[in-house]
């Protein structure tokens, strides 16, 4: 299933539009049906004051929780590198036939892994997953019929490092599962339209004041924009760039 967070542009197009549209409803159309009288302004004040600190507190937790997903999987990213270049070191334990197949099927299992973080494309994403998902049979068994032929400590070694190359991969894939639940922006975007909308009907004179609708709409789509952004691990401005992968490659290909 393909949500719109994955596309941080089209959800601060969509909020702006969605945000300044509430504004001009409340300006417009509420104030129609009644308008802000001097003995319930300052009551309103408060419920509007109330509200748009919520909006905010919200936006501060989701972007709390935005940065701490984007922490997670840079510090995943660097784990795999970590577990795949301590592999590459284990593979000596093995027979010199074994370890030449090994070390070869861990460059090209680094390279995919690179290309993992830095495609933007959900299909050839899928296609890197599945080459990814078959290498890493692949890489099982060929330190697993070893293990299996020769079952001695410094070969059992390299099992237990394949096997944390594959547990690195699934954490990583976990962590950029780990998104913040859709719900919740639906919910902070509701708050978002109430507020606009409050401050459309509280204006004085509307006509004198249509550009200030624009503002607190544009201020609070940026906001949004910010946070899906980081939130999105693949199709956002800020990525995770694996620099540690791409030293890795570049060490190991220098072998």
């Amino acid at each position: 299933m393909i949500f719109f967070t994955d596309y941080p542009f089209v959800v601060f197009v969509i909020s702006f539009l969605l945000l300044w549209s509430s504004a001009l409803f409340g300006a417009y159309v509420l104030r129609k049906k009644q308008i802000l009288g001097a003995d319930t302004r300052d009551g309103f004040g408060v419920i509007q004051g109330a509200t748009l600190s919520l909006l905010a507190l919200l936006i501060g937790f989701s972007f709390s929780m935005s940065i701490g997903r984007y922490d997670q999987r840079k510090n995943y990213e660097a784990e795999e590198a970590n577990a795949i270049g301590t592999e590459y070191l284990r593979v000596d334990m093995l027979a010199e036939k074994d370890a030449v197949k090994v070390r070869t099927m861990l460059k090209d299992y680094v390279d995919l892994r690179i290309l993992f973080y830095t495609t933007h494309n959900k299909q050839e994403v899928k296609k890197i997953n599945e080459r990814t998902a078959k290498l890493q049979a692949e890489l099982w068994a060929a330190v697993r019929d070893p293990a299996k032929a020769q079952p001695i400590p410094t070969v059992t070694l390299a099992v237990s490092g394949m096997n944390d190359v594959l547990n690195s991969q699934a954490y990583s894939q976990a962590a950029w599962w780990n998104r913040i639940p859709v719900m919740a922006n639906v919910l902070m975007t509701l708050i978002a339209m109430f507020g606009n909308a409050m401050f459309g009907y509280s204006s004085r004179n509307p006509e004198s004041e249509n550009r200030l609708f624009l503002v607190l709409p544009l201020i609070i789509s940026i906001s949004f924009l910010l946070v899906m952004d980081i939130d999105s691990p693949n199709w956002g401005i800020i990525r995770v760039v694996p620099d540690n992968l791409i030293s890795l490659a570049t060490s190991l290909n220098g072998k």
